[in-house]
């Protein structure tokens, strides 16, 4: 099969688009015939080996991925022949940027039957760092003031969705090229980072800051005078310390996101009853991984992409 793969870490011109054998699942294992597998900035930085997850080379990256079940190892109950799925791999393992992988059971769930398999592959750890920022760290409740800084992205779009439907009113900082986007996300109020300053457009009280952008630190910490006593800070950003004030109460809270399939579940749940958007994405081929990495790297990349493998 077809898979792209670093034998050292560095630099995009790490990455092999090479020949490799056809994995084979193990107990609680089955194997996926790939349609697509999501791009996401940690796996630039597992290539580069600026993010500290630990992996074994050589390494295929892509750790969001939508599929076909292709083979079914011992103890796996659930899952047979011909199943459409998506799932969030463990990230030291071996990704899905190839036309076969072999994923955990446990991390799998039924695919959303109302969006094409390659979109779906835009979904699994995007949306689920969505959700356990707002619902497991933030605790959010009806009601709310939910000021989300980064909005315009990926992440951004599911958190001002899930923040939306909980009933939350929900300021985003996005720019004009993603002003639209935000709004029709359920976006109360959209304020335009590159034209205002978001201290100064955002006099009222917050009860949740939840930052999904790089941010200066001390415009970080300045935002923090916005959440009102026993509010909360949630960050994407963990190569930073996330701010709170412990004088007033307010606590810190960074996102390390993780696979949940009963959440995962839920997301997908969510899609088919027309309730959840799955973002937009832009599909580049396999062989053209390097360069996506490149983009990346080089800060030239918009938008969610997925992968696709030959003739997916």
């Amino acid at each position: 099969m077809k898979a792209v793969r670093f034998h050292e870490q560095g630099g995009p011109e790490v990455l092999r688009y090479e020949d490799v054998e056809i994995p084979e699942p193990g107990a609680g294992e089955v194997r996926l015939r790939v349609a697509a597998s999501g791009f996401n900035a940690a796996d630039s930085g597992i290539r580069a080996g600026t993010l500290p997850i630990p992996v074994t080379l050589p390494h295929t990256p892509g750790y969001d991925v939508a599929g076909i079940v292709d083979a079914v190892g011992a103890e796996v109950d659930g899952l047979a022949t011909g199943d459409a799925v998506i799932g969030f791999l463990p990230m030291t393992g071996d990704g899905a940027a190839a036309e076969y992988v072999v994923a955990p059971a446990a991390a799998l769930v039924a695919a959303p039957a109302r969006t094409p398999l390659v979109e779906a592959a835009a979904l699994p750890s995007v949306a689920l760092t969505a959700w356990q920022a707002l619902f497991e760290l933030a605790r959010i409740q009806e009601g709310q003031r939910v000021l989300i800084v980064g909005a315009g992205g990926t992440v951004g779009g599911y958190a001002v969705q899930l923040a939306h439907r909980a009933g939350a009113h929900v300021i985003a900082t996005a720019s004009p090229r993603s002003r639209a986007a935000v709004q029709a996300a359920g976006a109360d109020e959209v304020v335009d980072h590159t034209s205002a300053s978001v201290l100064e457009a955002v006099v009222e009280p917050v009860d949740v800051l939840l930052n999904l952008a790089p941010i200066d630190p001390e415009e970080f910490a300045s935002l923090v005078g916005r959440v009102r006593q026993n509010g909360v800070v949630v960050s994407t950003t963990a190569w930073m310390t996330t701010p709170g004030d412990e004088r007033r109460g307010v606590r810190a809270e960074t996102v390390f996101v993780r696979s949940d399939r009963e959440q995962l579940a839920r997301l997908v749940a969510l899609v088919d009853e027309g309730r959840l958007q799955v973002a937009e994405t832009r599909h580049v081929p396999l062989a053209e991984l390097p360069s996506l990495h490149e983009a990346a790297s080089a800060g030239a990349l918009r938008g969610k992409v997925v992968v696709l493998p030959p003739a997916a």
